[in-house]
């Protein structure tokens, strides 16, 4: 078991990303953006500064959190596909260079005029991972799938459906704790109820590889639309994050927690909230100390996991 965690939500640049992860005592990231650019998306001398800082430290990046096949890249576009695959293969080479195995990458935008289970827009969502993922294969790289604002984060049904589908043993199910918590399932008519996390990890704990960690309490209108929402501390929202590691441990997993916490800065009594390099601080502080509520949640899942 290690942690790791998106550590662009402690800071932009990959120097303090490097301090936060080292004031926690771990060694990976899972690196997505550095100075708010992904990975797959510098320019070459930008790639080049980040290889010559990670050569000069024992931290790695576990993984590219990258954003292939994400909310912004709709199904049934062919051009907003060529582009996402242009992002991939473009990442490849970069991933290479740095030791990373694993990409998190997406199922495309659902189309909200389409239904969920459009056959064509399932066969198209289908067909293209089924290609990213090959891409990765033939490149040494696991593609792992995140439960998120895609096809496959629909609901627990639409997640198991992907998984029927993509035909290759480097694809891999990221399950999100916390998207649950803020996504609609979309199974039946509308309006949709607000996914629930128990039951989405039952579905799919058979073929989870690893973990991303976040927490949150959504509250709906009546019409479905949202009404509330307050990301919070991992075990304080209603990802049932206890639950599944407690879970997750009895099964003898062994992977990966990636902390993604999404959640807002915690502020001081007194603290002039405008001041810019003050936000930067308590940015910094927020993710050490939800990192530290982490390890201390999972010491407490063990033991309960060990009765």
């Amino acid at each position: 078991m290690f942690y790791t965690g998106f550590a662009d939500e402690a800071a932009n640049s990959l120097e303090r990303q490097l301090e936060a992860t080292k004031a926690l005592g771990w060694k990976h990231i899972e690196v997505r953006m550095i100075d708010r650019i992904f990975l797959g998306k510098m320019t070459d001398e930008q790639f080049d500064k980040v290889l010559e800082t990670m050569s000069n430290t024992d931290i790695t990046f576990n993984c590219y959190g990258s954003g292939v096949a994400n909310w912004n890249c709709p199904p049934l576009d062919e051009e907003a596909y060529q582009a996402t695959k242009q992002e991939l293969l473009i990442s490849i080479p970069r991933m290479q260079k740095l030791g990373i195995k694993q990409l998190r990458g997406m199922s495309f935008k659902v189309d909200p005029k389409e239904r969920v289970d459009s056959p064509e827009q399932e066969r198209f969502i289908f067909d293209k991972v089924n290609e990213l993922v090959s891409i990765c294969k033939d490149a040494g790289i696991v593609y792992g799938h995140e439960n998120c604002m895609n096809y496959g984060g629909q609901s627990w049904f639409h997640a198991c459906k992907l998984l029927d589908n993509i035909k290759h043993d480097n694809f891999m199910f990221i399950f999100d704790t916390g998207n649950p918590t803020f996504l609609q399932s979309r199974m039946g008519l509308p309006p949709y109820d607000v996914q629930n996390a128990w039951e989405f990890y039952t579905h799919v704990r058979e073929k989870i590889g690893y973990v991303h960690i976040k927490d949150s309490i959504t509250k709906l209108n009546e019409d479905g639309s949202v009404k509330e929402r307050e990301f919070t501390y991992a075990g304080d929202g209603n990802g049932f994050i206890p639950e599944i590691l407690t879970d997750l441990f009895k099964r003898g997993y062994d992977g990966g927690f990636s902390m993604e916490p999404h959640i807002q800065s915690v502020f001081h009594e007194g603290d002039d909230t405008n001041d810019e390099a003050l936000k930067e601080q308590r940015k910094f502080e927020t993710y050490i100390e939800y990192g530290k509520r982490f390890e201390a949640l999972v010491a407490k899942c063990k033991a309960a996991a060990a009765k």
